[in-house]
């Protein structure tokens, strides 16, 4: 192939926390570059459509990349999670015909007009975080407001209640633990165990439905099943194992994209003379792009795993079967070839939508609507609630240590209120 960037290794503490001087090298050097570990990064553009848009060839059913357990607590989280449901494939590691299924009957729950009804709550939640901020001179915006957001977002879809609604994060936290990283043996541990919490109360909470349904998401997917099929007639429906991995499935991803998204758009902004005044000025007309621009330069998730089912050319480079192939999303993010002058903030550039912050083909999240509604309410109204902020002085700008998931760990900031 070619030569690897020097200190290039997707694992390495440093490229985490700027890997995209490395992708650019790698663009430069091949259309596929092969690590050490054997997996075949697909790196431009047009090549991660190409693999996206090819479920037959390029598999989803090895997984999320997620790390095993520690060989010293090996037996024993194996022991504890055979005591929890099983882990069927539902939407982010299956393929059609399994996965159309899914994708068909938990998109009846995440239509834009199912989430343009969430508006007035979103709106009015981002109000009440910025009213609690009590040093205005010095808030944590990842904790304060970039992380509640989204998981109070999901949990009032869920009608969960609001004792319950603290253990969203230590779940979601504990679900994205292992993914493009490493956790001790401790730390393993008490990450399986909040999963099967996690799994206790969701099924309870099913089992509620069941017998008083609501309108909410837990109900919305209990019966996605009812007339779901073209001619009118109900369609097989999930099983609990299924239905609590969906919302599992769920829970995570929207956590996720809306608070790294957030974080790093308002460090771009604060980066970039004028920009949140030009947002103030008219906050319906340029919140949409600025959202698009920063879903494109951050990259929640950098990249997912697929696996080759068969010996297949990509960009001139052949993979063999069998082989692990990473689609890097946030290297198509700032690949020239569609974006110009890629690291450069630019909301007015052309092909905004054109990125993969998303996904793409029949794995293109399911949750975007939801994930575009929380960050576009979100900076409208900050637009409407700050008239300035600043970065301050002690931001260290470190990010957390995977390579599939990047965001950053907190952002202080200074701000003046309207």
């Amino acid at each position: 192939m070619t030569t690897v960037p020097e200190g290039f290794d997707l694992a390495d503490p440093e490229v985490q926390q700027d890997p995209y001087p490395h992708y650019d090298a790698l663009r430069d050097a091949s259309p596929v570059y092969v690590p050490a570990n054997d997996s075949y990064l697909v790196l431009h553009h047009e090549h991660v459509l190409q693999v996206l848009h090819d479920p037959a060839t390029f598999s989803s059913r090895l997984g999320s990349g997620r790390s095993g357990p520690p060989e010293e607590v090996r037996e024993e989280v194996e022991a504890l999670v055979a005591t929890g449901l099983p882990r069927p494939r539902t939407l982010l590691d299956n393929d059609p015909p399994d996965h159309s299924r899914f994708r068909r009957l938990v998109s009846r729950s995440f239509t834009p007009r199912r989430m343009e009804a969430l508006r007035p709550f979103v709106t009015d939640l981002c109000d009440e975080l910025i009213d609690a901020w009590d040093d205005p001179d010095s808030v944590e915006f990842v904790e304060e407001f970039g992380v509640p957001l989204p998981v109070r977002v999901i949990a009032h879809a869920l009608n969960i209640p609001e004792s319950r609604r603290a253990d969203f994060k230590k779940w979601s936290d504990a679900n994205t633990a292992t993914i493009g990283a490493t956790v001790t043996g401790e730390e393993f541990l008490e990450n399986t165990r909040s999963i099967l919490e996690m799994q206790q109360f969701f099924v309870g909470e099913f089992e509620k439905r069941r017998d008083d349904p609501q309108d909410d998401l837990f109900t919305q997917l209990l019966t996605a099943h009812v007339g779901a099929e073209d001619d009118g007639s109900d369609a097989e429906p999930f099983e609990m194992a299924e239905l609590v991995r969906i919302v599992q499935q769920l829970l995570v991803a929207g956590y996720e994209t809306t608070t790294k998204m957030l974080a790093e758009t308002l460090r771009l902004i604060a980066d970039t003379p004028g920009e949140w005044d030009r947002i103030r000025a008219d906050p319906t007309g340029t919140v949409p792009s600025v959202v698009e621009e920063g879903l494109r330069m951050s990259s929640p998730n950098q990249g997912l795993t697929r696996i080759a089912t068969r010996d297949a050319e990509v960009g001139g480079v052949t993979i063999p079967e069998g082989s692990r192939v990473v689609v890097m999303y946030a290297s198509a993010n700032r690949d020239p070839a569609v974006f110009g002058c890629p690291h450069d903030y630019d909301p007015a550039r052309e092909r905004i939508r054109d990125h993969v912050a998303f996904g793409h083909g029949i794995h293109y999240c399911v949750g975007a609507n939801l994930a575009r509604l929380e960050a576009n309410v979100a900076l409208e109204v900050l637009a409407r609630r700050v008239r300035s902020y600043r970065l301050l002085d002690d931001n260290t700008f470190e990010y957390l240590p995977s390579h599939v998931l990047r965001g950053l760990k907190r952002l202080h900031i200074a701000v003046t209120l309207a």
